[in-house]
């Protein structure tokens, strides 16, 4: 079968598909990975406690949060106490001492942000993909990129706005009356561009890392299928696409991140010193993970779309 006749059944995917499969993607990525990250918080806040009123990153591989130590935070799951030795003991010790559900500590800060702002940013990639190719042509190899850029653009720019308000939410309890006159009077007092504070550090880094990201991605999955005499894509396919090309593209953007980093955050000391490794070990997986359920997603749902034209 020729590619070219392929592509008019990827565009059957509707809208609504590719946002039920990038949010099934989102939810799963967040749900395997969340423990990775709880872990590393904790073993890093045993050694650096970090004082009322100041913040760190979680990450989850899908997007940072910025999180806030709230007044009377001895209770909040980055500050419990322990005595970890490792990575490994420090899993074994948590589910012990305090449950397997611990792990999943941290999931509720991903959920809030890292499925919206990925549904947005996957459905948009896949619609301004079909709409390039179908006014450049197949094969053009900008594509890719163009469409990375644009569409990590723009979920930044939509969810910049909620995760000011969220921040804010988690560093005191607000009922949605005071939020609303907090937004209120930093809106009156400094403009409705205010509310878009963090931005620009935030697209200087997760931009080109798009760009790089799909580009290599495109490219690895197009040169697996010919290696392995296959015209469409098997899950480990995309998986192996999505993880080097996710590794790949989190190296190149490392220190753009470490400057992001320190500019947002009063993050511990030694974390720009060593933060390659921790890094690959969320991006790499959670790259992984979404790109392949995401492709399986949009493969059922394609399938079932024919199955309905058949009939």
């Amino acid at each position: 079968m020729d590619p070219e006749t392929r592509r008019p059944e990827i565009i059957k995917v509707t809208p609504l598909q590719q946002m039920l499969a990038s949010g099934t993607g989102a939810i799963l990525t967040s749900l395997i990975v969340t423990p990775l990250d709880v872990v590393k918080i904790r073993l890093q806040a045993q050694n650096n406690p970090l004082p009322k009123g100041k913040c760190f990153v979680y990450s989850n591989g899908l997007m940072d949060h910025l999180c806030v130590c709230e007044e009377g935070g001895n209770k909040l799951w980055y500050k419990k106490p322990g005595n970890f030795q490792g990575t490994l003991d420090a899993f074994l010790k948590i589910i012990r001492n305090e449950g397997i559900k611990s792990l999943w500590s941290g999931l509720p800060p991903t959920l809030v942000m890292a499925v919206p702002a990925t549904v947005i940013y996957f459905t948009c990639y896949d619609q301004l993909t079909a709409l390039l190719r179908s006014k450049l042509g197949e094969n053009k190899t900008c594509i890719p990129i163009v469409a990375g850029i644009v569409a990590r653009f723009g979920a930044v720019t939509v969810i910049s706005p909620l995760e000011l308000i969220r921040t804010k939410m988690q560093s005191k309890k607000f009922s949605y009356i005071e939020l609303h006159r907090f937004v209120s009077k930093k809106v009156s007092e400094d403009g409705w561009i205010s509310l878009w504070r963090g931005w620009a550090s935030t697209v200087l880094r997760d931009v080109p890392f798009s760009a790089m990201y799909w580009y290599n991605y495109e490219i690895l999955k197009k040169w697996l299928c010919e290696k392995s005499g296959l015209y469409e894509p098997t899950f480990m396919i995309n998986f192996t696409s999505g993880a080097l090309s996710g590794s790949f593209a989190a190296v190149v953007t490392l220190p753009i991140d470490v400057v992001k980093t320190q500019k947002q955050t009063q993050l511990w000391t030694y974390e720009s010193r060593k933060s390659l490794i921790p890094r690959l070990i969320k991006i790499a997986p959670a790259c992984a993970i979404m790109i392949s359920t995401y492709e399986f997603g949009k493969a059922f749902f394609q399938k079932r779309n024919v199955q309905r034209q058949q009939y």
